[in-house]
């Protein structure tokens, strides 16, 4: 690709941010570099939206983690950690995410997801066959859905050489 194709390409970036770190920590014991991420995809066109979609706890660490996302250019979007009264936790942003990239990919060339859930598998589909978009995923191969690396255009393995 010739670099005035690259800068007039638009891509749109979506992070299912627990998912990343769990599949991450899970497989590696590292957290994911979004930094190397931002300057890769850069080089493919000009990132148009990037969100990262995270739960908000409030600690600490994880406030520090959302202000180097915010830094690096993503938006962050929070919801609140929902601790139930039988132990079990809530914190999803599966519909959320569906709604933006529907949205996105009109106005974009490439929509780029980082997640492993299988359930963005159909949403994929669709956004290529009512737009045409370049789908591509990052994701943990041993803990992604098949059904999601199926289903997209091109599927990155997140390694070791994505990890911190």
């Amino acid at each position: 690709m010739s670099l005035p194709e690259a800068k007039s390409k638009k891509i749109a970036l979506f992070v299912d941010v627990q998912n990343i770190y769990y599949t991450c920590r899970e497989a590696y014991g590292r957290q994911f570099n979004y930094r190397k991420l931002w300057q890769l995809v850069s080089q493919q066109g000009e990132i148009v939206q990037a969100v990262a979609y995270a739960i908000h706890k409030g600690d600490d660490g994880q406030l520090k983690f959302q202000d180097a996302l915010k830094h690096i250019g993503f938006e962050v979007k929070l919801k609140p950690f929902i601790q139930r009264a039988d132990g079990s936790a809530k914190g999803d942003w599966d519909v959320g995410i569906t709604i933006d990239v529907m949205e996105a990919a009109a106005d974009v060339n490439t929509v780029i997801l980082l997640s492993g859930d299988g359930d963005f598998d159909r949403l994929l589909v669709k956004i290529y066959q009512k737009h045409g978009v370049d789908t591509q995923v990052y994701g943990v191969p041993s803990l992604t859905a098949k059904s999601l690396m199926d289903s997209a255009g091109q599927f990155h393995p997140i390694d070791a050489s994505w990890l911190l």
